[in-house]
């Protein structure tokens, strides 16, 4: 998104790289193969340092007609915007997230980070044959819409699974939602997000401390195996939610970011 507004003229390079540093100190650029890195500029092998190159990168890409910023969500059965077949795809795939860069069905610029460390954080650049075309969402209103629903949906089907802790006694996992939802607000937007992606972001945040805290149990168990099997069927549709409202959040912003 700092990207989106930067590209848009509302925020300056180093807006982006600040908010970037927010993440890790250190950001390291890498292509995956010679020929990416023949085409983008970076080194055979190694890495180069530095958050700046990451917006040439960038910069390079979104001047062709029809170029933009597009952030994938991927997860085991749910693919889509990736470019099949590529070394791209598998590797977003694993991370969880990805940034294309491009105009569709143009080439184009794949980025994955991963974390090397708790101060370094490495972007792997792929290189696209051709930018997917992206499915056009409903906005905003569908991105609010699909998370509230999904929280209601899911929230019965929660709060009806007995949670005891791994010593025999029911606990409360308050506080660590309420740590999870600190370290996810680390991030500041730029200024010029609509408040509605603000508040869909947030709220999808707040749901994915839950989540977490609910998946990794948090010293906390089910009171039966169908309980777990139950809890397990209820996260899922939930984390689902939760990539969609980012990603239809996000894309709502940098349409807005664009048109402004």
């Amino acid at each position: 998104m700092w990207a989106g507004s930067w590209l848009s003229g509302h925020a300056s390079p180093d807006d982006v790289i600040d908010a970037l540093h927010e993440w890790a100190p250190m950001h390291l650029v890498g292509a995956h193969d010679a020929a990416t890195a023949s085409a983008a500029g970076l080194p055979d092998r190694g890495v180069a340092d530095g958050a700046a190159l990451l917006l040439t990168l960038i910069r390079r890409v979104d001047s062709a007609a029809g170029a933009g910023l597009h952030l994938v969500l991927p997860a085991p059965g749910d693919v889509r915007a990736l470019p099949a077949g590529t070394a791209f795809a598998s590797a977003a795939l694993a991370a969880g997230e990805g940034v294309v860069v491009g105009a569709p069905g143009a080439p184009g610029l794949g980025l994955v980070p991963v974390i090397e460390g708790p101060d370094v954080l490495r972007w792997n650049v792929f290189t696209l044959p051709a930018v997917p075309e992206i499915a056009v969402d409903g906005g905003l209103g569908a991105a609010e819409f699909a998370i509230r629903e999904a929280v209601r949906e899911a929230a019965s089907a929660l709060s009806g699974i007995p949670t005891v802790g791994t010593d025999g006694r029911r606990t409360d996992p308050r506080a660590e939602i309420a740590e999870e939802a600190a370290e996810l607000a680390r991030h500041r937007y730029p200024p010029s997000l609509p408040p509605r992606a603000v508040r869909v972001l947030d709220t999808a945040d707040q749901v994915a401390a839950i989540l977490t805290v609910a998946g990794r149990g948090g010293g906390l168990r089910a009171g039966s195996a169908s309980a777990t099997t139950g809890r397990d069927g209820a996260l899922q549709p939930l984390w689902a939610a939760v990539r969609e409202a980012r990603t239809g959040a996000v894309a709502a912003a940098l349409r807005a970011e664009h048109h402004h």
